[in-house]
């Protein structure tokens, strides 16, 4: 019988991360992967590496033969959504089953015990999930308190106000998120407007799917339409403030993977 193997799977997020650092003297053979998209940004890779540093252990990256473009084509242009999550299929889920085959495994999730959201569950009948914050009763503030002690901290992109990891076009992007990327990063945001305008060559009734919704990224990004997200956001994150019984240790960021957050694609965000 094969030996199990014990594989934590990291996002390039905070949750995964500290689960790692929690993990690292607790199961000594643990094995790291991080499924690169090729459309991460460079703070994640950046994150990864100091992380890497930290565990003393290399983080497999399960580099796809294809990429997000190639699936992009096979789809015929559609770019995914909450609807159609092919990206999370075909650039995360299918590269883990197959790097790990058929030998036993053991796959640590970095849920926690404040989170109401379900974990990744495999079909494979090889592949056991876990989930130690949650069975540990471990908690944001927890979370947060092993990256400062560790000394790696937040990924560099919640400087500016991302909340998540994974792709820079991801869809479970707040709007707020995106006038963030436009004012940080206008060449990704230009990217990610480009993969709209493609998408249409392949809609011939002119059904087409935007990032935000029923919003384009072109009409997003007008001045007047960029200062309303703006203040919204503003008005809604005083609002939490007054209401929230939570400490913020991060008083710009309102993460959406706080307690309570369920939406989200979770191999992505941890």
């Amino acid at each position: 019988m094969k030996p199990k193997r014990h594989i934590l799977s990291l996002s390039g997020g905070k949750d995964s991360a500290a689960l790692a650092i929690y993990m690292r003297d607790r199961v000594p053979e643990m094995e790291y992967i991080f499924h690169d998209t090729f459309k991460e940004l460079d703070e994640t890779y950046e994150y990864l590496d100091r992380l890497e540093a930290i565990l003393g252990k290399p983080i497999h990256k399960s580099n796809p033969d294809r990429g997000f473009d190639h699936w992009l084509k096979v789809y015929r242009g559609m770019i995914p959504s909450n609807m159609r999550r092919w990206c999370t299929k075909n650039l995360k889920l299918k590269p883990f089953e197959k790097w790990i085959g058929d030998d036993p495994v053991v796959n640590y999730i970095g849920l926690r015990a404040d989170e109401s959201r379900s974990g990744y569950i495999s079909a494979k009948p090889n592949i056991t999930t876990v989930y130690p914050f949650r069975e540990d009763g471990l908690v944001y503030e927890d979370v947060m308190r092993i990256l400062e002690e560790s000394g790696l901290g937040l990924p560099k992109y919640t400087n500016w106000g991302r909340t998540r990891s994974g792709c820079f076009f991801c869809f479970y992007q707040q709007k707020i998120e995106w006038v963030r990327l436009k004012q940080t990063y206008p060449e990704l945001f230009e990217q990610a407007k480009a993969y709209e305008y493609d998408q249409l060559k392949y809609n011939e009734d002119g059904n087409a799917f935007y990032w935000c919704g029923d919003e384009t990224l072109e009409d997003l990004e007008k001045p007047e339409r960029m200062a309303e997200i703006e203040r919204q956001w503003e008005e809604k994150k005083s609002k939490k403030r007054k209401s929230s019984k939570l400490v913020q240790i991060l008083t710009d960021v309102e993460f959406e993977d706080d307690p309570g957050r369920e939406d989200g694609c979770l191999i992505c965000q941890l």
